[in-house]
């Protein structure tokens, strides 16, 4: 289970789609997360905004990218990525253009260029192919090619047949263009694995061409001398190594060729910074040896050692601490001899320095040094030390054996905003546990996690805040371990200035802006890189292009409202603040193309009557209408205008053979299309399917204000009535049913002169579900007794289906089924042994409730807690007075002395301990020839047949 649950993830990815040249494509990814992810566009790179041709929308989980009047060039892959502060996940969507754009009269849009009079010049070629290199390993290597295309191609590089993306890590190469047509791959400090065979193909829409280059990495002698590292007995040791591949590396630690597990001395995490790092706590000599960090993933393997010296103290112990385990309540006794009697000792637990108490016992007798531990839990397992005035230490560890397997960390550390996460695993999954904050006791809400699996139990602090330190308990049964929570507070760390600003006007109407990341920018916090534009001559800078991981942006024409020359500037900025700007050095002067104003609506008329279309353009430019791909000219039947930047066509006399004719208008670089209706009335909504108590509204659009229209159920005419409504507004005509009910759902009609529409209504109760109980239930129940398992559905005629143990539950015998109103009851009239267990009840609107029957008994279960010294009495009575009675032991049969008394008093029979111990602890037995009582101290367990009663 996914206790942090909210990462984005994909819940259904984008289809390829398939688009003819000049009409419009969208493309689709549904993406779920809690919070909600923030979700961008991109395309080679670059983001894609919600300007000119391109439009994003989002409805719920899904979000959709359109792009309007596709061409050849807008084929290709759109990435589709989704991020929030849990994680992040991404998608690929392609797109296919087929055809050209045509204009209306059926030949080549203008400007356009056909296929036949391309000539093979125009598809890419190697001028310079890339040559194999031979490198050392560590060095650089780089491949160049000159490459020509018309339009340029497109390269990729690719390793033996796999995309570099895919096998490297982005600082260990990158890819380049330059003026020419030059193209460049260069791999930074090679490794063994980056030998192979290296391929670039060019592809442009005429085709595409590949060259291939091979890479040998030549070995370098290692060095010998191995780096050294000292240390004094007691102090931590701490070793990091920075490892990068892709795929991302594993890590395995190692001390004298033997891998090393994480425990109560050996840390083993990955830090914040990325360094893979081992930290031995308490160092002794014992840990002296050669510790080697080894990585490896599918194309290599490195490693890294370093050799640790543990020094003992100048003046030596004679007799070191020595490693204990104990059980859980026990004693624990640690003891050291010091090189003289007079030398005094400091005891630690870690880095707690102990002070004698009721819990902790200090002795020293001649050279003899001892630490007495009283009542060990838990929160004593650790490590100790004896520690000399000259700073010599002797260590042991002290393992603690009980219900608890896994403690808690003695303290946790977590930065503002992190999440605070603790798991304790205890040796049954059946055991009853608490959690414990400050002595509070803790339930599950939206920021305090707490699950169960089996035997493992987990606590999360969501979103932590400075107030949330403090101490956190675990308890079960008198076992208890504690850890204390520490919430520092987050750096804020502003953002750095990206460097490396450069421009590249070279190209018709456009910029190609870059930049780079600053190489000591902060990676743990979230920034974006904003580009922002300013007009010569003006004050303002307005933002155009934002992006997290883009690095660089095209700035076209049409980006922009007016004709001019712009000036760029780029900035970072993260929820600490805004880096400084830096300026691009140059201006590109920018036109814009043209834009669609107001574009064309679809027009619906009567037969005979005018229909008017218009458009309204961003510049003043000439253009031509198309009916039905014919072109049209202004006369008689056809009225054209042009009035600067507004264009309209009124169509007379129409008739109903133009039904669903398209109307086109076409201007250099605009197109845009609508449809003439003879619908008189136009459906908007024809299906309808509610629950009941949801308001119903159909409705439709005549042709004129004054037509009237007759509505009409299951053939029924309809009239206005309470909670039924029928509305006339303008050319819009409604029927409205305030509250819906099952009765409302039928064939409703709208009928006017001449056309009739038609309306499905379907009324659907809402799904039954189960209010109460809220949550599962566990129920005990002893043999003999009457069991009812009850629950109450959302309303009164709702079903429910009974199941033990996963078979249905039928009426009959000892077993009924009640339906009473809203309440559902399974009773067994006379509870058994074989009646306990699941019992599941399961309503139709997909709502179920679990009961858990433990199984019935007649053995009693008791709970006697003794501390030492106190009086323990075992009593119980016997059903003849005369009947031999024996007590036992742990199985030995005990005899009367000082400490323990045996008292007969008719039918009843006593044990009796004046003064307990913890000696004393163990199982009684009271014992006669045809039954027996059985005492666990502290548990004390009933067996009963009947024969022996027992008070306490």
């Amino acid at each position: 289970m996914d206790i942090f649950g909210g990462a984005p993830r994909v819940l259904g990815y984008p289809r390829p789609v398939l688009a003819q040249c000049g009409t419009n494509a969208t493309l689709r990814c549904q993406i779920g997360g809690d919070p909600r992810p923030d979700v961008i566009w991109e395309r080679k790179g670059i983001q894609i905004l919600s300007d000119g041709r391109y439009k994003l929308s989002e409805e719920g989980k899904s979000y959709m990218l359109t792009i309007t009047g596709v061409t050849e060039q807008d084929a290709g892959q759109y990435i589709c990525k989704a991020r929030n502060s849990v994680g992040e996940t991404y998608a690929a969507a392609s797109l296919k253009v087929e055809g050209e754009a045509l204009a209306q009269n059926g030949e080549p849009r203008q400007l356009e260029v056909n296929e036949d009079d391309l000539t093979t010049d125009d598809k890419p070629r190697f001028l310079i192919k890339p040559l194999s290199l031979r490198v050392d390993r560590g060095e650089d290597a780089a491949f160049s090619c000159k490459i020509w295309g018309t339009p340029l191609p497109e390269v990729t590089w690719e390793k033996d047949g796999k995309k570099l993306n895919d096998i490297f890590e982005s600082s260990h190469f990158s890819v380049g263009i330059q003026d020419g047509g030059w193209f460049q791959l260069k791999v930074y400090r090679t490794r063994m694995p980056d030998k192979g065979v290296y391929t670039c193909k060019a592809v442009n829409r005429h085709g595409e061409a590949l060259a291939g280059a091979v890479l040998l990495v030549e070995p370098v002698p290692e060095r010998e001398d191995i780096k050294k590292f000292a240390v004094a007995e007691g102090k931590h040791a701490k070793f990091r190594c920075f490892v990068t591949g892709k795929p991302k590396p594993e890590i395995i630690w190692k001390k004298d060729g033997v891998p090393l597990e994480p425990g109560r001395r050996h840390l083993i995490f990955e830090d914040r910074e990325g360094y893979y790092t081992l930290k031995v706590l308490y160092s002794k000599v014992q840990d002296t040896g050669l510790y080697v960090c080894a990585a490896s993933n599918t194309l290599g393997n490195t490693l890294s050692a370093v050799h640790l010296s543990v020094k003992g103290p100048t003046v030596r112990f004679r007799r070191p601490l020595k490693d204990i385990e104990v059980k859980e309540r026990d004693v624990a006794v640690l003891e050291c001899e010091v090189p003289d009697e007079s030398v005094p000792a400091a005891w630690y637990l870690e880095d707690q320095r102990l002070m004698p108490s009721s819990k902790y016992g200090m002795e020293q007798r001649g050279t003899k040094r001892r630490l007495t531990i009283q009542d060990v839990g838990m929160d004593d397992d650790g490590v100790y030390l004896c520690e000399m005035p000259d700073g010599g230490k002797s260590i042991a560890e002290l393992s603690v054996k009980g219900t608890i397997v896994r403690k808690l960390p003695r303290k946790l550390e977590v930065l503002e905003g992190e999440n605070a996460a603790f798991c304790v695993e205890v040796d049954n999954d059946d055991l009853e546990v608490h959690w414990f904050k400050d002595g509070l006791k803790l339930h599950e809400t939206h920021q305090t996690i707490l699950k169960s699996f089996g035997k493992t139990h987990i606590l999360v602090f969501v979103n932590v805040a400075y107030h949330d330190s403090g101490v956190v308990t675990f308890v079960t049964g008198r076992s208890k371990t504690s850890s204390r929570l520490k919430v520092k507070a987050a750096r804020h760390c502003p953002p750095i200035c990206p460097v490396g600003v450069k421009m590249d006007v070279d190209r018709p109407n456009s910029a190609l802006l870059t930049w780079d990341p600053a190489p000591n920018s902060q990676t743990s916090t979230r920034s974006f890189f904003v580009l922002e534009r300013q007009e010569v001559g003006s004050q303002e800078w307005q933002k155009c292009f934002t992006s997290e991981t883009a690095t660089s942006a095209e700035v076209t024409g049409d980006s922009v409202p007016c004709e001019g020359n712009y000036r760029f500037r780029v900035c970072c900025i993260n929820k600490y603040g805004r880096s400084g700007h830096v300026e691009f050095p140059k201006a590109v002067h920018l036109v814009p193309g043209p834009k669609i104003c107001t574009r064309l609506r679809s027009c619906e008329v009567m037969e005979g009557e005018e229909a008017r279309f218009a458009i309204e353009l961003s510049a003043n430019m000439v253009g031509t209408w198309f009916l039905n791909s014919a072109q049209l000219q202004n006369g008689e039947r056809y009225l054209i205008q042009h009035t600067q930047t507004k264009h309209s066509l009124v169509i007379r006399e129409t008739h109903t053979a133009e039904d669903t004719a398209e109307v086109t208008f076409i201007a250099n670089g605009v197109r845009d299309s609508a449809v003439l209706k003879f619908n008189p009335v136009s459906e908007l909504d024809s299906n309808k399917k509610v629950e009941t108590g949801d308001a119903i509204v159909l409705y439709c659009e005549v042709s004129h204000p004054s037509a009237k229209v007759s509505w009409f159920k299951d053939g029924e005419e309809l009239h206005v009535r309470e909670g039924f409504n029928i509305q006339s507004e303008g050319n819009m005509r409604r029927i409205v049913i305030h509250s819906a009910e099952h009765c409302h759902s039928g064939v409703y009609t709208c009928e006017t002169s001449g056309d009739v529409i038609k309306y499905n209504v379907d009324v659907a109760e809402p799904p039954v579900t189960i209010v109460e109980p809220k949550d599962d239930v566990v129920m005990e129940r002893s043999i003999g007794e009457q069991i009812d398992l009850q629950c109450e559905l959302s309303r009164s005629r709702g079903k429910v289906r009974w199941s033990k143990d996963g078979q249905q539950v039928e009426e009959g015998g000892n077993v009924q089924l009640i339906s009473e109103g809203p309440y559902r009851r399974l009773t067994i009239l006379c509870g058994s042994r074989e009646d306990g267990g699941e019992y599941v009840c399961e309503a139709d609107g997909d709502s179920t409730l679990v009961f858990i029957l433990v199984r019935t008994s007649n053995d009693f279960f008791l709970e006697l807690m003794h501390l030492a010294p106190e009086r323990l009495d075992l009593s119980c009575e016997i059903s003849q007075a005369d009947a031999p009675v024996r007590w036992y032991k742990d199985n030995l049969e005990v005899e009367e002395c000082c400490n323990l008394i045996l008292e007969v008093d008719g039918t009843k029979r006593r044990l009796i301990i004046p003064m307990t111990t913890i000696d004393d602890t163990g199982e009684y037995i009271c014992d006669t020839e045809d039954d027996s009582v059985a005492f666990l101290k502290p548990l004390i367990v009933l067996i009963n047949k009947h024969k022996i009663k027992c008070f306490f």
